[in-house]
């Protein structure tokens, strides 16, 4: 059995590392022309933090996408492996002066080991008169460093690594049983999907090593810290395909984020991201069998639209996804 995943970023490799683990005697191939930082993935804050309008094909499908994902996070948190795997565990703040319901998550109240209303006093901690908050306890992972880690472990699983651009998905290679379509924001023309919109993001990433807490104000405001710098953001441009870093966008985060946190005017830029986050209003994880002029039948699950919400969610969309690759070759699914 030969599996083929196309893309290399944090959703192909959670979904390659799972097929790895169901079909243990599988061939498993990842095909892919851009790899680490040549992904959005790579860009990530990575906090586990899912947004409330993230939706799968049904709510409870979502649901245990959620569980499955924290659980897989919290899991590689707990490990030796932890620092490797850039994975910890974080703490922080959600605040906002317009609506109660900003600061509450119906995806992680009941699953998160902390998630509770912010006293009085911890509603001062930041500058901006907040009214409502909440606090919570969460994974982090960091993607600079998980993507070489899931990598090395992909490859000493038994995996290969092919450097190929595929414009047509019936061009992978032949001997490929089943094919996972992990490719985000290309599978707009791969698959013409109308429905696969950018939603552009930029953040600043700063030396800030006093900031130990992460905090979330209104107008996407965020201060998450990891491993070695501090993100700081952010923007949600929809239908934007601008990969340009952009001065402005620059001015209004770290207006935003100094006024919430004033010591971050002392932090040292290390560097400016632009990312397309892959935004589908139901992400999609489902069967598909294309056929070619020449007869060719190639069995594909797509496994695409995240978002902003890619690395929250990988590992519960990659063990779903398997679990359609298993129905797939069981003739239990819709093909």
């Amino acid at each position: 059995m030969h599996f083929g995943v196309l893309g290399s970023g944090i959703i192909g490799l959670t979904s390659a590392l799972e097929l790895q683990q169901q079909f243990p005697t599988a061939q498993v191939s990842i095909i892919a022309d851009r790899f680490n930082e040549d992904t959005v993935s790579y860009v990530a804050a990575g906090i586990f933090r899912p947004g409330t309008s993230f939706m799968g094909p049904t709510q409870e499908i979502t649901q245990q996408w959620m569980r499955d994902a924290f659980n897989y996070w919290d899991e590689l948190r707990r490990s030796p492996e932890s620092a490797l795997a850039g994975v910890c565990q974080l703490s922080g703040y959600i605040y906002s002066r317009t609506t109660p319901s900003i600061v509450r998550n119906h995806f992680i109240e009941q699953l998160l080991p902390v998630y509770r209303r912010a006293t009085e006093e911890e509603l001062r901690l930041c500058h901006g008169g907040w009214k409502y908050g909440s606090f919570f306890t969460t994974c982090l992972t960091e993607s600079r460093l998980f993507l070489p880690y899931a990598t090395k472990k992909f490859l000493s699983n038994g995996g290969r690594v092919l450097r190929q651009h595929v414009s047509n998905l019936l061009d992978v290679p032949q001997d490929i049983d089943v094919l996972l379509n992990c490719t985000g924001m290309g599978a707009k023309e791969l698959c013409n999907d109308q429905h696969l919109v950018p939603i552009r993001g930029q953040v600043l990433k700063v030396r800030a090593p006093w900031i130990k807490t992460a905090f979330y104000g209104d107008l996407d405001t965020y201060v998450l810290p990891g491993f070695e710098t501090v993100t700081l953001g952010g923007c949600r441009q929809y239908d934007s395909y601008n990969t340009e870093w952009c001065k402005y966008d620059s001015m209004a985060i770290k207006e935003r984020c100094y006024d919430l946190l004033p010591s971050l005017k002392k932090a040292e830029i290390v560097r400016e991201c632009v990312g397309l986050r892959p935004h589908r209003s139901v992400v999609r994880v489902e069967p598909e069998l294309l056929t070619n002029a020449q007869g060719r039948r190639l069995k594909v699950v797509h496994n695409y639209g995240h978002g902003g919400y890619g690395v929250t969610t990988a590992p519960g969309t990659a063990k779903y996804a398997v679990q359609v690759v298993r129905d797939v070759l069981a003739g239990n699914s819709k093909l």
